[in-house]
């Protein structure tokens, strides 16, 4: 008998220019189906006054988010998949839900599988059966136990966080038995490719993020810190270095501060708008260089970005900033993790001394580690097969 799994993603409907984004959650959905299950995609719509005018500052509607997500997920086959409800009290109207299933629909599934811890208890209680899979660890643990955060109780906890509940964590595991699964990527859909030539060490992000306060520390949420930290790094380096980041009214201000330090800087959205020119400027990529957030790294997280995995399946040696101790994470051999400007340029010295070898490697290392089918497949048969947690002494649980 076949199993329904209804995915619940953090709001891509909302972010319609995030194809990086809205790859998170593609991977995890053509995993699921690659197993045979059928996929059910839910999307929680605000149709408030304030979402409503935040859409208009935007220049967007509801109606034309939605149809640019079924555009977007129209390629992969999910754009039938679609299941909405609404985020208030306000019914959803008509000419909006049409061809879409409705909550009652999506919650008929055996399971399920929520990427989004603002997902509201009461439509979580709607599932015989749930699973919640922690993509922010150290961050969501911290809301929760401050109260900042209340996330819906499920039967079932994951985290890409490798340290999450373990005494290796700067941070407390909210009385939650927390199972680690890497992030997912679907490998046929991201084969390995030739770098174009002359192509740099890239990466794709956000800058912002704030700050948190915890244990009498703050902590900041911002990769901005992070990648000041090693803004000399060009200078000492032939490897040229670029970075695709949604800066928005403030590009031309850090062009201007980065581009004489050799750095090449691009405005995200103009590469990666859609799933499609994603993937393709990962693919003409060199390699990854990329710093965390510096709270995953004072946290020890253990985290590693769904990019990261994206770049080793494509063949492509990625040199990250390391975030904790990992059983499976190696320090070279298509992954170097650094610690410090010296190690990071030892990393990158290192992917270029051997660099057919070092691609290798890295699609390696993907397919033994982030197959969506394995990955995927393990957090199906736990979140189907494990019995509802004993443990009561949980934070920020609704």
């Amino acid at each position: 008998m076949s199993v329904t799994v209804c995915l619940a993603p953090a709001q891509t409907i909302e972010y319609p220019e995030g194809g990086g984004h809205l790859w998170v959650y593609l991977q995890w959905a053509l995993g699921l189906r690659a197993l045979g299950c059928r996929v059910i995609w839910l999307e929680g719509i605000d149709l408030s006054d304030r979402a409503t005018a935040k859409r208009r500052r935007h220049r967007t509607d509801a109606q034309t988010c939605l149809v640019t997500l079924k555009s977007r997920l129209e390629a992969y086959g999910f754009a039938d998949a679609i299941a909405l409800f609404s985020l208030n009290e306000e019914p959803l109207p008509r000419d909006l839900t049409e061809g879409c299933l409705d909550l009652e629909a999506a919650a008929e599934a055996d399971l399920l599988l929520n990427l989004w811890h603002s997902l509201p208890a009461s439509v979580v209680r709607r599932f015989r059966r749930s699973a919640l899979v922690d993509t922010d660890p150290g961050l969501l643990q911290i809301g929760m136990t401050t109260g900042e955060l209340q996330v819906a109780r499920h039967d079932v906890y994951f985290s890409i966080g490798e340290t999450v509940g373990t005494p290796a964590a700067e941070f407390p595991d909210c009385g939650l038995e927390w199972q680690h699964t890497p992030p997912p990527v679907f490998l046929t859909e991201w084969p390995q490719a030739r770098a174009e030539s002359g192509a740099p060490y890239t990466t794709v992000t956000h800058w912002w993020g704030g700050t948190v306060r915890f244990g009498g520390k703050l902590f900041s949420n911002d990769k901005l810190i992070g990648f000041l930290e090693y803004s000399q790094l060009p200078a000492h380096t032939p490897v040229p270095l670029e970075q695709a980041i949604s800066l928005g009214r403030f590009y031309e201000e850090w062009r201007a501060l980065l581009a004489p330090l050799g750095w090449r800087l691009r405005e995200a959205r103009d590469v990666s708008a859609t799933p499609e020119q994603y993937r393709a400027y990962i693919q003409r990529s060199r390699g990854e260089f990329s710093c965390a957030k510096p709270v995953y790294v004072e946290l020890v997280t253990g985290w590693i970005s769904d990019r990261t995995a994206c770049y080793l399946a494509s063949g492509k040696p990625a040199v990250v900033q390391y975030t904790g101790p990992s059983r499976y994470l190696p320090e070279a051999e298509g992954l170097f993790r650094f610690k410090s400007m010296d190690e990071a340029l030892r990393g990158l010295a290192q992917a270029e001394s051997d660099y057919e070898r070092q691609c290798r490697q890295a699609r390696a290392l993907a397919e033994e580690h982030f197959d969506a089918r394995r990955v995927v497949g393990r957090v199906l048969d736990r979140a189907l097969a494990e019995p509802i947690s004993r443990r009561t002494r949980t934070a920020g649980i609704a």
